[in-house]
């Protein structure tokens, strides 16, 4: 097992960012070959999640459904705290983590599917952790 990591900044409060030529860097850099990508944000307020990759319009979607599932400030207790339990809430939906095969050294994605990180309480910098299990060069 290897893993490695990279940074993104976002720069919007909600926004999904499309990770998935980082996520290759990521592959090349342990050497992978065969076996299985793992992409792991460490935070409580941001996900990962795989899907369309030509129309941006598709995130926009999700964020506004996820905004009519789970509207800011409807009386949640977090919101007492630290004012963001929405965005605690959208990111355990949508979870913090894909995992995707690797054949011979690259990410086997749909034609349309690429990887997202999806920030739910943005601007900021996030994580994102790369490991891989499996065969390697």
């Amino acid at each position: 097992m290897r893993s490695t990591e990279f940074s993104v900044r976002t720069r919007q409060e909600e926004e999904f960012v499309d990770i998935t030529e980082e996520v290759r860097r990521a592959l090349r850099s342990l050497k992978a070959d065969n076996g299985i990508c793992h992409v792991f944000v460490p935070h409580a307020t941001a996900a990962v999640a795989i899907n369309e990759n030509a129309d941006p319009n598709i995130g926009r979607d999700i964020l506004w459904a996820l905004d009519k599932a789970v509207p800011k400030h409807a009386g949640y207790r977090h919101d007492r705290i630290d004012n963001n339990a929405a965005a605690h809430i959208k990111a355990s939906i949508i979870g913090p983590s894909e995992s995707v095969p690797v054949r011979e050294g690259d990410i086997v994605l749909g034609t349309w599917q690429d990887i997202f990180l999806c920030d739910f309480d943005g601007p900021r910098e996030r994580r994102i952790i790369v490991t891989f299990v499996g065969e390697t060069e």
